[in-house]
């Protein structure tokens, strides 16, 4: 059973009634769905299919699509020397297939390549030299190495260069997504627990799909990183290496961010990496934006410069917090899951959580019409001036002059300001406006599962936006 996906899965299917032939990439994370999708749409029906190998040597990987020729009924003879003879047995393969739409599947295509080889260069003579002046292919590749379908693909330069005749990157499910497959698998999760599951599983499909029905949430936790056969205690290394190459340089990026939860400046990590990663810290950052484990944003009130890299991963952040420390308790979840510590990690966790979601959140606050900035902004003590240090994680600078100062608190039952929270915020909105000089309106936005409680402070707060406009 495949949970939403609707679109891709209609993109998938229109190739099949096309009078054209049809080049399709698909390209995002790991465990996020790619094969499971494709085989959904082909009906797990394809003329021939192919995987690459992990790691494998060139001759490994040409070696195996021989086989996969052979298991298609191909007469092979010898191992192809090179990628534009396996390829050209591929043809030999097509022609010799019944009329109709013949569906090429290449799965893992990134693993296929080896430094030199000349798989690019076989696909472009494929396509463009063949495929593309029939109507009855269907080539769909994919990978996790998200940015080097981006590279070699997708932005290629040369004879691939807008060759493409769709493109999808898959994403993560949305809060909604993962309740569709909390139902459809009947896990007794109310909307609060999906938040607090998606605090630590991000809406990967794959993580989802390891819950048991029969256990509760902190009980499937356990299960899934605490316990001895536990499937996700060491995803942390096999996801950063199934993406790139050479993880390293990856990994120390995302290690330095996870020690700064309002992310760091570009010079900010040089300065914790050591300036010998200089020359390739642009593209190790844009290449973890594509992946969707970082995002870069820019302060309110800064036009150009001042970009910030921050760690967005809800399944990597849970890992620096609780699995690399590496607990021995086999039911660790369960026992601290009702203690402060983690108490404080959900209200981090939280403001991650609806940063995946600012759509929804500009959608309840009745502004998807307007142009919108998502932001944020801090600013530093000042003891001279006698003011204090402050943060917001989620700015939002309206079309309407007004910006939204978003504060996001988990809380199981309605969230109560009090005197101390009132004088906070009156504290944040006034340094707000002093250190960025704005003349436009400014306006508290909370955003809390339950909402707010109405007391003497309520007023403080214009808009509130609850767990389930979170999950529209």
């Amino acid at each position: 059973m495949i949970i939403a996906r609707d679109k891709e899965l209609s993109a998938l299917r229109d190739c099949l009634v096309s009078d054209r032939s049809e080049f399709v990439a698909v390209y995002g994370r790991r465990r996020v769905g790619k094969t499971f999708l494709i085989r959904e749409a082909f009906d797990y029906t394809f003329t021939f299919q192919h995987a690459g190998i992990a790691n494998g040597e060139k001759q490994v990987e040409l070696q195996a699509f021989a086989d996969a020729l052979k298991d298609c009924g191909m007469d092979v003879d010898k191992t192809p020397a090179n990628w534009m003879q396996a390829f050209q047995q591929l043809k030999a393969l097509l022609r010799q297939a019944p009329e109709g739409k013949k569906i090429i599947f290449l799965d893992e295509l990134s693993w296929m390549w080896t430094p030199g080889c000349d798989l690019v260069a076989a696909i472009e003579s494929f396509w463009n030299g063949w495929a593309s002046g029939r109507k009855d292919i269907v080539l769909v590749v994919c990978a996790s190495a998200t940015s080097w379908m981006m590279k070699n693909i997708i932005h290629a330069y040369g004879g691939l260069h807008n060759r493409l005749t769709h493109t999808i990157g898959l994403v993560p499910f949305s809060l909604k997504e993962c309740e569709m497959y909390a139902e459809a698998f009947n896990l007794a999760f109310s909307r609060t627990q999906i938040i607090e599951a998606y605090m630590i599983l991000g809406g990967v499909p794959y993580y989802w799909s390891l819950m048991n029905r029969s256990y509760s949430l902190p009980q499937n936790i356990d299960s899934l990183f605490f316990d001895r056969e536990a499937p996700l205690r060491d995803e942390y290394r096999y996801l950063y290496a199934s993406l790139f190459r050479n993880p390293d340089p990856y990994m120390r990026v995302i290690e330095a961010l996870a020690t700064k939860k309002m992310g760091m400046s570009r010079e900010e990590i040089l300065q914790h990496l050591g300036e010998s990663t200089s020359g390739t810290l642009s593209g190790i950052l844009e290449d973890l934006e594509h992946c969707g484990f970082i995002r870069s944003y820019r302060p309110f009130g800064k036009k150009k410069k001042g970009a910030l890299y921050q760690l967005m991963d809800c399944f990597t952040l849970f890992h620096f917090k609780y699995i690399a420390p590496q607990p021995t308790d086999l039911r660790y979840w369960s026992h601290v899951y009702t203690t402060p510590i983690c108490n404080n990690w959900r209200g981090l966790a939280f403001e991650r959580v609806c940063l995946w979601h600012t759509q929804q959140i500009i959608s309840a606050l009745g502004i998807s019409g307007l142009l919108t900035d998502v932001c944020s902004w801090q600013c530093q003590a000042n003891e001279e001036e006698n003011q204090d240090g402050a943060q917001i994680d989620l700015v939002i600078d309206r079309g309407d002059k007004q910006v939204d100062l978003c504060e996001m608190k988990f809380c199981e039952e309605e969230y109560e300001i009090d005197k101390k929270c009132a004088e906070g915020l009156s504290r944040k909105k006034a340094a707000f406006k002093a250190s960025t000089k704005t003349r436009k309106g400014l306006r508290f936005t909370l955003v809390s599962p339950i909402g707010l409680k109405r007391n003497k402070y309520s007023g403080l707060i214009n808009s509130v936006v609850t767990a389930d406009q979170l999950f529209q």
